[in-house]
């Protein structure tokens, strides 16, 4: 066992100045992520910077009706919190989605943005990968890719994220709090994760030292008919396959708010922008709903083993749009 150090800061500034301080260093909360890889011998930090027990583990109510969430925020804690399940039905359920009781108990609502691929190339050291090693190749290309990206790799990765909550924030439009050397800043966490180019190992543009302290949900998402649906190889603490995330407000047959993002595609959670222009302010129709999802999914490059996602996603996404559409007045 490689050795490390421990520190647990008091405060999130103590926390970037221990970071600074320590070449090497790991934020560490729940753990569920990186403990892995540290037994794998893929992370091999100089120190663990313990933010778990920071003031971060609520969930609060801003003024204008927006949801701040800490980062520390447990995800079983988060899935059933009563203004997440009625507001924001999408986060409750792909929360419920992801894992294990036993691991959303103890996985962070940071930590869960920031969890790795799941690609067995970047998990054994022994095999090539260029996100785990810049330039050493990318074994999943030739190799088993069967759950690999089918949307915006690069021959360099076609990893994909495995994350289901952030599938939903992506959709909700939600944006991320973080907290640095050069102070506090949001973004919006449909940009957060990266598309992998010719830079695989850099997973989000998070910056050197940087911390989550938590996310915002947007007032203007509250109580829209929202949901999220997954398909994987079995029924429970599986990765998804493909997933599909969808807010959807209708108003006199017209779609008047939309947001649409996919998991399991691509190295992020997919923004379904293509399919959200189509869809605003056409008729909530089967036909409507085909036409962008089509559109959105004819940009997919499949590889030789992982065609079958295209089709899977396509009527995940059909499913979910026809089901939270409202149903047409008589004539």
């Amino acid at each position: 066992m490689k050795d490390f150090g421990y520190l647990r800061p008091g405060s999130v500034q103590e926390a970037v100045e221990a970071f600074a301080a320590h070449p090497g260093a790991r934020y560490l909360a729940g753990g569920t992520n990186l403990v892995d890889l540290m037994k794998l011998g893929v992370e091999r930090p100089t120190v663990l910077v313990d933010v778990g027990r920071l003031p971060l583990d609520t969930v609060e109510e801003l003024p204008d009706g927006a949801l701040r969430v800490g980062a520390t925020v447990r995800n079983s804690d988060l899935a059933a919190h009563p203004l997440v399940r009625d507001r924001y039905p999408v986060l409750s359920q792909a929360l419920l989605a992801g894992a294990s009781g036993q691991l959303r108990n103890a996985a962070t609502t940071g930590g869960n943005l920031l969890q790795r691929t799941r690609c067995p190339y970047f998990q054994d050291v022994d095999k090539p990968c260029n996100k785990r090693e810049p330039g050493s190749g990318c074994g999943a290309r030739d190799g088993v890719h069967r759950d690999h990206a089918v949307l915006g790799h690069s021959p360099d990765c076609i990893a994909t994220h495995p994350s289901d909550m952030a599938v939903a924030l992506t959709a909700l439009d939600a944006r991320v709090e973080l907290y640095g050397p050069e102070g506090g800043r949001t973004m919006p966490v449909a940009d957060f994760h990266r598309l992998p180019g010719v830079h695989p190992e850099r997973d989000t543009e998070i910056r050197p030292g940087e911390l989550i302290t938590g996310v915002l949900l947007p007032a203007a998402a509250a109580g829209v008919p929202s949901a999220y649906r997954k398909a994987r190889d079995r029924a429970s603490y599986a990765f998804a396959l493909a997933s599909v995330a969808v807010v959807l407000r209708v108003t006199d047959g017209v779609v008047t708010r939309v947001g649409l993002a996919f998991g399991g595609l691509a190295h992020k959670p997919w923004r379904a922008r293509h399919a959200e222009t189509a869809l605003l302010g056409a008729a909530a129709t089967p036909a409507a709903f085909e036409g962008a999802v089509d559109l959105e999914l004819e940009r997919a490059e499949p590889l030789r083993d992982n065609a079958y996602k295209v089709p899977l996603a396509h009527n995940l996404a059909l499913d979910v749009l026809n089901r939270l559409a409202p149903a047409p007045a008589p004539a």
